[in-house]
């Protein structure tokens, strides 16, 4: 059950350390730091351990949601203990937490918007819901498969390629534009829109 009063929490997942920025494993990270740009907010570091940015989406009025948006400064294997700490400070309902990370089963750029469900291997997934349960909301962002016998550890931690780059803007500006609308018409519209 979700309580519509409760502030939305959206965690941008990957690892912190300049050398993994460009990784395909951060593209949660690279989410949310547009969210917070277009909120005009700067990241700061909060007791957590992680940085957040606390903003409002959607029109100006009683319809627009208060929302935080975080960026766990733990490895991506320890995530679930700052987005608990994160989700105990802000009285975060579960169903208002919004987790957004990279998918290895998705081709890349396309979007799926989901509910609850498996972690799929992906570690940063696993951590949040043995601490949370598995009730919360994803974005899965598509990175798509390792190329031939490539190990898929080695994938997700390289930078994208030339040609994923040329794209990249497109694809985490249209993943924003998913957040915001899971925040401010719900899951099902924002389903209909992005999934692909």
């Amino acid at each position: 059950m979700t309580d519509d009063t409760s502030p939305w929490l959206v965690v941008g997942l990957g690892n912190p350390g300049g050398e993994y920025a460009g990784n395909r494993h951060n593209v949660g990270f690279m989410v949310a730091d547009l969210l917070a740009e277009r909120m005009g907010a700067r990241f700061k570091a909060h007791k957590s351990r992680a940085q957040v940015v606390e903003g409002r989406v959607g029109p100006p009025g009683p319809t627009s949601r208060r929302v935080v948006i975080a960026k766990p400064m733990s490895f991506m294997n320890l995530s679930g203990g700052p987005v608990t700490a994160l989700r105990d400070f802000y009285k975060v309902s579960v169903g208002h937490v919004v987790a957004v990370h990279d998918e290895l089963d998705i081709d890349y750029g396309a979007l799926r918007l989901k509910i609850g469900g498996g972690d799929n291997g992906h570690n940063g997934l696993k951590s949040i819901t043995k601490s949370l349960g598995a009730d919360y909301c994803r974005v899965r962002f598509g990175i798509g498969r390792p190329p031939g016998r490539m190990d898929v550890a080695a994938f997700v931690l390289k930078d994208f390629s030339a040609a994923e780059r040329r794209e990249l803007d497109y694809f985490v500006d249209r993943a924003a534009d998913a957040v915001e609308t899971l925040i401010a018409d719900g899951l099902e519209r924002a389903q209909g829109t992005y999934n692909s």
